[in-house]
């Protein structure tokens, strides 16, 4: 009886699954990793996939188990990049790089403001977001106290500017990460096509909010003088750990920048600088730390999508899509583009990515790409969906880590208060990103 139900009604079912668990996600009334581990957890029990892959001789084809529709490139990328930050920032290092870049704008208000969001927007290309505030973000209090200033303006204009630097790479956001598991794009192919316009869309944006927040961007020349000579000699706490953990972190990177040409994927080199940095430590303490409530979200939403895949629902979502953009590549492009800024800033962005990556594998194959370079669509999916976390304040972890963190500092930022700028950043960002997309795949 329920081989019949799953044959016959198969789609609707993983369908549900698949949104009420994105309503509890949202909702944040279960904690997330419970919701995607309970809804993987029916859909297997479900049957709504296979358990082990095998090939069916009656269809001619493999059909695909469980794990195969686990993407553990990113599992173990996540694990591994996770594992090299936290050791790394053990050490002080990225404390006192932020404090270094501080004591060169001479104590400007501005330029400080400036700098504090260039630090966040690169340290986030190379990091996940919500390790780069959280690095950024006790620095931004003492800065803001010496200037006698709110520090809003400082923690708003840092947490966009992170969204905004985390689309650059493929390391720096998780929906970029599940859209080069994907579509098989490298970490270059990331810095290649999204940086020039990231680069565009940090500095406008910036500038945007200095003038905006220009009224508490003013300080005395005593205070100007004492954050120009702020003391960084005692940042680092351990030298050894700072430079054996940065060595490892840039052959990391070097190792993602070289994939071209080794073939040897992101997440091998995440984990072997993540198990030598190991050596070193006590395991026990640093695997406490790893983020495993993201890392079981990830597993069983996959689990979850994989449902709703392998009874057509992805097919059906492709081909409503086709048709209601006409055939349209330019018109398919937009709507993703912006459909996904703005779903990605009322949800969170990470299941909406997930959902949507094996929708487009789908749809590129029927909208064919002529021009240079790779499928504007994937482009356009990565924009929207890393840019729109910006709209709210529930669009991305770092925005509420952010929050949360100010309001116990006794700074609590509104969810209208967020919104009245980051709507602003978002509708510029994708503004811009229409315009590249358009010039560089489209006319």
């Amino acid at each position: 009886m329920l081989d019949n139900l799953v044959s016959n009604y198969g789609m609707i079912i993983s369908g549900a699954i698949l949104l009420i668990a994105y309503v509890f996600i949202a909702s944040e009334k279960i904690q997330k990793s419970v919701v995607a581990l309970f809804g993987a957890s029916l859909t297997l029990l479900l049957g709504l996939l296979p358990f082990h892959g095998h090939y069916d001789g009656d269809l001619g084809k493999y059909i695909r188990g469980v794990f195969d529709y686990v993407e553990f490139e990113v599992i173990f990328l996540l694990i591994g990049m996770m594992i090299i930050v936290h050791i790394a920032s053990r050490s002080g290092v990225f404390k006192w790089i932020a404090l270094q870049i501080l004591k060169a704008t001479k104590g400007h208000p501005k330029l400080v403001l400036f700098a504090l969001a260039a630090f966040t927007a690169v340290a986030s290309a190379f990091l996940d977001n919500v390790t780069t505030v959280v690095l950024i973000m006790p620095v931004t209090f003492v800065i803001a106290k010496e200037f006698d200033a709110d520090p809003v303006p400082f923690l708003i204009t840092e947490v966009l500017a992170s969204n905004i630097g985390g689309t650059a790479t493929l390391i720096g956001d998780p929906p970029n990460i599940i859209i080069g598991a994907k579509a098989g794009l490298s970490f270059m192919d990331f810095v290649n096509e999204l940086t020039f316009i990231i680069a565009i869309i940090f500095v406008i944006s910036v500038s945007v909010l200095i003038f905006l927040f220009r009224k508490g961007l003013k300080a005395t020349k005593e205070k100007m003088e004492h954050i120009a000579n702020l003391d960084n000699s005692k940042t680092i706490e351990d030298k050894n750990l700072m430079i054996r953990s940065m060595i490892t972190l840039a052959l990391v990177i070097l190792g993602f920048v070289t994939h071209d040409i080794t073939g040897i994927p992101a997440y091998a080199f995440a984990v072997a600088g993540a198990s030598f940095l190991l050596l070193f430590e006590k395991p026990k303490e640093i695997y406490r730390d790893v983020e495993w409530l993201t890392i079981f979200f990830f597993i069983g939403l996959f689990i979850i999508i994989g449902g709703f895949e392998a009874n057509g629902g992805i097919g059906f979502l492709a081909d409503k899509l086709i048709e209601l953009t006409h055939g349209s590549l330019e018109a398919a492009t937009m709507f993703i583009l912006w459909g996904s800024g703005i779903l990605s800033g009322i949800i969170d962005n990470i299941p909406y990515t997930a959902t949507m990556a094996p929708l487009i594998a789908q749809v590129q194959h029927t909208l064919p790409y002529a021009g240079e370079g790779h499928h504007p669509l994937w482009w356009a999916l990565s924009l929207g969906a890393c840019l729109g976390g910006n709209l709210t304040i529930i669009g991305a972890a770092a925005n509420v880590i952010v929050s949360e963190t100010a309001t116990v500092k006794g700074h609590p930022i509104s969810f209208m208060r967020f919104m009245k700028y980051g709507a602003l950043i978002t509708f510029i960002s994708l503004t811009l990103s229409s315009v590249y997309l358009y010039l560089r795949y489209l006319h």
